[in-house]
């Protein structure tokens, strides 16, 4: 006689004696990657290697809190690395729109910065003062005194040389003109007519030849403007380097291990020495203060207090968070940039370091996925919009100078999403060569418990919360292994316990408690399921109601409680299900209703092939099987899927057959093989808590049972309710090997085994069936002479028919 379980076989207590705490406070912390040792050493070599390609991507569900584990790892390998230097953008004076690189050591960035904007502020002083000077003013009044005195003579010499030859040089409003002269003065017009033709005739030929020589003279100015240009220009520069040439060597010397730097430094000295008039001018095309701003540098990522390299974990990983953006402001309506409005992203701040990402993110931003392949293929930044990059835009820009990457780019994301890029990326697995799968769940011993409450501890202290005694923590691991699904593994994921740990220490606040012990534990978990079970308690409403029609007593032909589970976002409950089942005379096929609704999915339509060959193989071994026989899901409305009703669906089918009640107080679940053999199957406690609910809900328990697989046992962490109903005697589990065992416990008959003449026990259920097929061969061979006999009797009728036809047709 099958026994029903235990007590301590549906729930596996925690044994405090081998804790050597009281509180949790005296235990000591430790990393919480312990346990996943997979994964650690994925990290550490994904770490170590430099080598191209083998960046990291970290598996786990989100449960795991990877974040947080992973950044810890990261943190503290971290320290042991080197700080990267400093990255600047400088103006490029030969070609504006390519901003130049500026590489520095750590914290240089910020010194030159400073060097540099005090550079501004004195040149800013200075330049002005020197062309404001005395010494500045003179020097160019001789300057311009000298060439206008040079500009006089040469017009004064062709003066002199006219009036020797009687003739006057007078300027006017349109020029110079040459006119004979009287004494000191122009001679009148009738004058000049009354003088001799030769005395004419000499004058005109003269004033042709000092009009050449006054042209050449004229000519000859603007080569001397040029001069004065030039003498001024040398004069401007001889002057701006008595002011920038003592603290650009003072920076020189400062900066002489940094060619970068010296080179920038000599780019502004040719800029302000060529830009003088940037300092002289009223309107000049450039002005001072523009010039002062190409001096300057955009220091876009300072490490100067970093301790180690840097970890960056980007949130939100779109295409500008990526490799930066060039900011623009207005001006009078139009948008301008320049080098300073450069901005870094995340890869910039992680350069030679760590950027740790979320794989999911960085795939749902527009253009990010392919962003982050193509900077690592190309080993470098480039800074540049998505339109620039995918060519929507033609608009002139920015287009900075790439910065070289030296990264190691860390993903976190589902398994799921791991192999579905390893599937549909070619490129996914040459860029990302190393995954970290982090465990879901730990070995349940005496050491891993031990371990465990260690791991309570460390949670409890990093977050502040209050120490926890020893069944505090019993109460956590008991926990852990119910998330588990499973009394001989804990959960791995550390996330559920923090937050279970964080509504303990709650309601030990709320009872003034200064330690959590078992009873926070458990009033946090009973807290967790009630804050979540609303439509748990609709939908168990229903059956009360009798709604949804699910007996719990008596028994009927051809029905069974199956058992469900509803998935609800990370809540899940189960609850029963009435399963039907027909049988009678037919050609041996299994009509699956929920399949020919369709709306029986691939894995239950297969549970149901594997079934109507179990029961052929069984019951029709040597012969054809004549059955026609049904299943569905009653009032099943969002589909079926599974094969964890398969036994429920083979004791409704022999039910049907051999015509005998099942005990509705029972509910079933698992799965059969081919050989009647049962399988284990998912959310156990689920479907017995669900099964007790409902039960419970319609009035005192009187026995109700509940089926299921016996390889299932191990992963039996039920509640306390169903725990002290099981130690009453009001309620039942029973596990089982084989579909016999369900079938006897359900028609209270035993199954019985063929005798040395092949004959079957009378009144056991396999005689009943063997009955009842029996039967329905006959009918189904009656059924077949039947037909066969009205053939027969036609064709012969119809040669009658034509025998006579023939007679008629001799007769003369």
């Amino acid at each position: 006689m099958l026994e029903p379980l235990e007590v301590t076989q549906v729930y596996r207590r925690c044994a405090t004696e081998a804790f050597a705490f009281e509180i949790t406070s005296e235990l000591e912390s430790l990393d919480l990657l312990s346990g996943h040792e997979r994964a650690r050493d994925a990290l550490s070599f994904g770490t170590a290697m430099r080598s191209d390609g083998f960046n990291l991507f970290v598996l786990g569900s989100p449960g795991h809190d990877r974040q947080s584990l992973v950044g810890r790892f990261l943190a503290e390998r971290a320290k042991r690395g080197p700080a990267p230097g400093d990255w600047c953008f400088r103006y490029n004076f030969d070609d504006p729109a390519v901003p130049l690189v500026l590489s520095l050591p750590a914290g240089m960035g910020r010194t030159l910065r400073e060097d540099l904007d005090g550079l501004i502020e004195e040149l800013s002083s200075a330049i002005p003062a020197v062309f404001e000077s005395e010494e500045y003013q003179n020097r160019l009044h001789e300057l311009k005194q000298a060439m206008g005195e040079r500009q006089r003579d040469a017009v004064e010499s062709v003066r002199g040389e006219a009036r020797e030859h009687g003739i006057l040089l007078l300027s006017t409003p349109n020029g110079f003109t040459f006119a004979p002269a009287d004494g000191d003065k122009m001679m009148a017009p009738e004058a000049f007519e009354a003088l001799p033709a030769e005395e004419r005739e000499r004058i005109e030929h003269k004033v042709e030849e000092l009009q050449r020589t006054l042209t050449l003279a004229i000519r000859r100015m603007p080569r001397l403007a040029k001069q004065l240009r030039e003498q001024a220009s040398a004069l401007n520069a001889e002057m701006l380097e008595s002011v920038i040439d003592a603290p650009l060597e003072e920076l020189k010397e400062r900066y002489a291990a940094q060619p970068g730097v010296i080179t920038h430094l000599e780019a502004i000295r040719e800029a302000i020495l060529f830009n003088a008039e940037s300092f002289i001018e009223e309107d000049p095309e450039i002005p001072a203060e523009a010039l002062y701003s190409r001096i300057q540098i955009n220091l876009l990522v300072d490490n100067a207090e970093a301790k180690g390299a840097p970890v960056i974990h980007q949130d939100l990983p779109s295409h500008q968070h990526l490799v930066g953006r060039i900011e623009h402001h207005v001006h009078n309506g139009t948008l301008l940039t320049d080098f300073l409005l450069i901005r870094a992203g995340a890869l910039h701040r992680a350069n030679g370091g760590y950027l740790v990402l979320d794989v999911r993110g960085v795939l749902t931003q527009p253009g990010a996925w392919e962003t982050l392949k193509r900077v690592l293929r190309a080993g470098e930044i480039r800074t540049e919009s998505l339109e620039q990059a995918y060519g929507l835009i033609s608009t002139v820009t920015l287009e900075p100078q790439p910065i070289p990457l030296d990264v190691k780019i860390v993903l976190l994301g589902d398994r799921l999403l791991y192999y579905l890029l390893c599937e549909h990326d070619p490129e996914f697995l040459e860029l990302f060569k190393v995954q970290a799968d982090l465990e879901d769940e730990l070995d349940r011993d005496p050491e891993h418990e031990a371990f465990y409450a260690r791991m309570v501890a460390t949670l409890a202290r990093t977050a502040a919360l209050r120490p926890l005694d020893r069944e505090g923590v019993a109460a956590v691991i008991e926990r852990a292994s119910r998330l588990a699904g499973d009394q001989r593994k804990l959960t791995a994921r550390h996330r559920d316990l923090h937050d279970l740990l964080l509504e303990a220490d709650h309601w030990a606040g709320e009872a003034e408690d200064r330690v959590i012990d078992r009873a926070h534990v458990e009033k946090a978990v009973a807290q967790q399921l009630w804050r979540a079970g609303r439509l748990r308690e609709r939908s168990h409403e229903l059956f009360t109601r009798g709604t949804l029609m699910v007996a719990t007593e008596g028994h009927v032909v051809g029905q069974v409680n199956g058992l469900a589970v509803m998935q609800l976002g990370e809540s899940a409950f189960g609850q029963p299900t009435r399963i039907t089942a027909t049988a009678r005379p037919g050609e041996g096929r299994v009509v699956d209703i929920e399949r020919e609704a369709r709306t029986g999915g691939r894995i239950h339509a297969k549970a149901v092939m594997i079934l109507s060959r179990y029961l052929a193989s069984r019951y029709a071994a040597l012969e054809p099987l004549s059955l026609s026989a049904s299943l569905a899901f009653e009032q099943s409305y969002g589909g079926v899927e599974g094969d964890s009703a398969s036994v429920a669906e083979a004791c409704a089918l022999v039910s049907a057959i051999a015509g005998v009640g099942l005990d509705q107080a029972f509910a079933v679940t698992g799965s059969i093989d081919q050989h009647g053999r049962v399988q284990a199957v998912g959310g156990v406690n689920e479907k017995i808590e669900g099964f007790f609910d409902v039960c419970r809900s319609r009035g005192t328990l009187s026995g109700q049972a509940v089926i299921l697989p016996r390889t299932n046992v191990e992963h039996l962490m039920l509640k306390a309710e169903v725990r002290a109903a099981i130690e009453r005697g009001c309620f039942r589990v029973f596990a089982i090997s084989r579909v016999d065992e369900a079938l006897s416990l359900l028609t209270g008959l035993p199954i019985g085994e063929l005798d040395a003449q092949g004959r079957f026990p009378e009144g056991c259920l396999e005689a009943r069936v063997a009955e009842r097929l029996a039967q329905f061969r006959e009918a189904v061979t009656h059924a077949r002479r039947a037909e066969r006999g009205l053939a027969d009797g036609e064709a012969a009728q119809e040669e009658r028919i034509e025998e006579e036809n023939e007679e008629d047709d001799d007769a003369p």
